[in-house]
């Protein structure tokens, strides 16, 4: 079910993102809200994200090198997105729905056709990697089907946490939190939280092994497999 009221820190979170189509209704989708997906500013923040993932897709200069489309593309996926690491690789061609609601940490891989319908926030953290063809699905509308010919939208936040390999395939959906330290198996579909410092696989995906924790390099500090 939707939210029935403002979440004051996804808003206080989004205002230090690039790129944000600030409005009543954006607020209120960030929020896991119903809200009006046909607001103008909605509307232009969808065409912004399209617009520079097409320029993405298509930059590749005759004289480029590794080093030069590298460094190309960070900038481009830093104005295309909320926030993002440095050394981060997305391979072309990607989609969004937005693109200024995506945090991700350093060290991102993104293998191709990557999708993330981020209309509620969606976070992920260090030395993620992801398969060809993994979406993540942070948009929703109810079972409901009166409710769909209403138009009634509203989102749910999406979580990765650091050092995560999402195989190929996968399909996260909204609402959803990755522990640190995880790997999900190709084809997978995790629609609830799965626990840091674990194997999971199948549709629904389900824990399969437990791994051994490591350290959180920024802290030091050992990561919780809460």
């Amino acid at each position: 079910m939707a939210s029935t009221k403002k979440d004051p820190q996804a808003i206080e979170v989004a205002k230090s993102f690039n790129g944000v189509p600030w409005c009543e209704d954006y607020e209120r989708m960030i929020s896991g809200m119903t809200y009006n997906q046909f607001a103008p500013e909605l509307e232009d923040g969808r065409l912004r994200a399209r617009r520079l993932a097409k320029k993405y897709s298509d930059h590749f200069p005759d004289d480029a090198t590794s080093q030069s489309l590298a460094r190309d593309r960070q900038k481009m996926l830093e104005e295309a997105f909320g926030k993002i690491g440095p050394n981060a690789t997305v391979e072309a061609p990607y989609g969004v729905d937005y693109g200024c609601n995506i945090s991700i940490g350093t060290d991102f891989y993104a293998n191709f056709n990557m999708i993330i319908l981020d209309c509620g926030l969606v976070t992920i953290g260090d030395r993620v990697f992801l398969g060809p063809s993994v979406s993540i699905f942070a948009a929703t509308h109810e079972t409901d089907v009166q409710s769909r010919r209403d138009g009634i939208d509203f989102s749910k936040q999406v979580t990765i946490g650091s050092d995560c390999w999402i195989g190929g395939g996968t399909i996260i959906l909204p609402g959803v939190t990755i522990g640190s330290g995880c790997t999900v198996g190709c084809g997978s579909v995790v629609t609830r939280d799965l626990p840091s410092f674990c194997v999971a696989v199948g549709s629904p995906a389900r824990v399969v092994k437990t791994v051994t924790p490591v350290a959180d390099i920024r802290s030091g500090a050992s990561i919780s497999k809460a």
